[in-house]
């Protein structure tokens, strides 16, 4: 099946596309992706499509490791902490500069920041921003100190400072730009610069040869050793896999389960996996809404469903079955709460619901008070989803609950998931730690959205603001056990699946490694080169 499908690819490559069916020349590579970003701007997307591309495009403050775990250096040589946790004094690199030669100061860092905070004229308003902290001040002290100021302590603020939304970025680049500002160009520190932009086809980038400040995990630490990056979209599976086969094309991180194990298999290419990867699908229930509301129906939903069948079925080896909200390799995962979350067991399930007054009706759906046992889901329109929501609804068929499905196109999705219409969804999210995906999605001020399930208790507010501040990482990871311990009883949410960071390279090129923060599979490319 696989060498019919890539075979027709080919085929069609080589109508479609002949202008790219070829080698790509020495010491440049291609790197194929299912779809493009809308703009690069840091500041206003917060896309994976956006986020791969940025993190080669511009820097931070501080660089994560690949264990997810270690902050190092990156545009801040050193930096200290106040013993009270609210002034950070970065210092930064002295030979650092923007992709247009201009040299890099503190005063060019906090612009970044404040701008990402919406504190610059014009002001930019960043659905992230709150990643931040709650920030007093952010000011250049001189040319490569910059300190920064919170009104509250905020434990995860160095993690946070990693991701691309904290980039530098150029100030008369932005000002000269304006509201084109990553659509017609970009200035940033990092190793590869602007070079030309076709959406939904191809994004060019090149090497910034004065690069010499990469993170220390990589061994060379500049400039990059290709000089050139092309970011092609390519929008069909079985297109990426033929060209990744033939040569066209260097690395991808989208290829689909179905295509895995076969890809692995071929000796032209080599994959590469990250298990330090925190991207995961759920399926969430507004508990304040008819039928999801009642506890018993969410912990038979828990129960009825065999997660493992399911991953097996739907992402074919590349996803792990999940219980716990959060992944066991993340920092402040509670052990404890993952053995609380129900497991698969219908004769469980059928229990649970019989006991909290929801008899069998004429037609097999549940009846509790005059109310059927029925809920509405929404979810993108994928493939995965498609194939989740029926595995689900049958489960749920089988102990007396009817969940309908309505998928969107993912153009109309994201107005749909903010709305008050549905019962539940599927979604997935990436994430540093457990303290950032708790505060992610269950404190109630991010009601409706992220916070779709509408939870709103004050004491999970509690353990949140607690563990935000805390300054002592024990009495962090103390706070997350416990929010973790209460949602495992709560069951607000079917965690499905830990999808996979699994990354494909054709034999040219060597140095590949996985990275996978943000659920980018590449970072900054530093040690990759081609060797014909």
């Amino acid at each position: 099946m696989l060498r019919r499908a890539t075979l027709a690819a080919l085929a069609a490559i080589g109508i479609t596309g002949a202008a790219h069916a070829q080698t790509p020349a020495r010491n440049q590579i291609v790197v194929m992706r299912e779809i493009d970003s809308d703009r690069y701007d840091p500041h206003r997307s917060t896309a994976l499509a956006g986020g791969e591309v940025m993190t080669m495009l511009a820097d931070t403050l501080v660089a994560m490791a690949p264990d997810m775990r270690t902050i190092r250096p990156l545009l801040a040589e050193r930096w200290e902490v106040s013993p009270d946790g609210l002034v950070y004094t970065f210092h930064l690199r002295r030979d650092v500069t923007f992709c247009d030669g201009k040299a890099f100061t503190a005063r060019d860092m906090a612009f970044s920041l404040n701008r990402w905070i919406g504190r610059t004229t014009p002001r930019v308003t960043s659905p992230v921003a709150w990643r931040a902290g709650d920030v007093k001040e952010i000011t250049a002290v001189d040319d490569h100190t910059l300190r920064y100021e919170l009104n509250r302590p905020f434990s995860e603020l160095l993690s946070q400072l990693t991701l691309f939304f904290a980039s530098a970025i150029d100030p008369a680049t932005v000002e000269r730009l304006g509201d084109n500002f990553g659509v017609q160009g970009f200035n940033g520190t990092g190793p590869f610069c602007w070079g030309s932009w076709t959406p939904r086809q191809e994004m060019v980038l090149n090497r910034h040869q004065a690069y010499r400040w990469g993170p220390d995990f990589y061994t060379n630490r500049g400039p990059a050793q290709v000089e050139r990056v092309t970011w092609r979209v390519i929008p069909e599976a079985a297109s990426r896999v033929a060209a990744l086969q033939a040569g066209q094309a260097d690395i991808t991180q989208y290829i689909p389960p179905a295509f895995v194990e076969a890809l692995s298999r071929v000796p032209t290419v080599t994959r590469h996996t990250q298990p330090n990867y925190f991207w995961d699908v759920f399926m969430g229930f507004k508990v304040d809404k008819p039928v999801v509301n009642d506890i018993a129906i969410r912990r038979a939903v828990h129960m009825a469903v065999d997660r493992p069948a399911l991953v097996r079925a739907v992402w074919a080896g590349t996803a792990e079955p999940a219980r716990n909200i959060v992944n066991p390799n993340a920092a402040d995962f509670d052990a404890e709460s993952d053995r609380m979350v129900p497991g698969f067991d219908r004769a469980a399930a059928i229990r649970t619901l019989e006991e909290a007054g929801w008899r069998p009706g004429p037609d097999g759906v549940r009846v509790k008070d005059g109310q059927r046992a029925t809920f509405m889901t929404y979810a993108i329109n994928t493939l995965d989803n498609q194939r989740m929501g029926e595995i689900i609804q049958q489960a749920l068929r089988q102990v007396g609950i009817e969940m309908r499905i309505q998928l969107f196109d993912a153009t109309v999705a994201w107005g749909r998931l903010a709305t008050q219409e549905f019962d539940a969804f599927f979604l997935s999210y990436p994430y540093v730690s457990a303290t950032d995906a708790l505060n992610l999605y269950w404190h109630s001020r991010n009601r409706p959205t992220p916070n779709r399930m509408n939870w709103a208790d004050p004491q999970t507010d509690a353990w949140l603001e607690a563990g935000r501040s805390a300054l002592d990482p024990a009495e962090r990871a103390r706070n997350a056990a416990l929010i973790q311990r209460q949602l495992a009883e709560q069951a607000p949410w079917l965690t499905v699946a830990r999808t996979s960071l699994t990354l494909f390279s054709s034999n040219r090129v060597q140095g590949v490694r996985a990275h996978g923060l943000y659920g980018a599979g590449l970072y900054k490319v530093l040690d990759v080169r081609t060797v014909r």
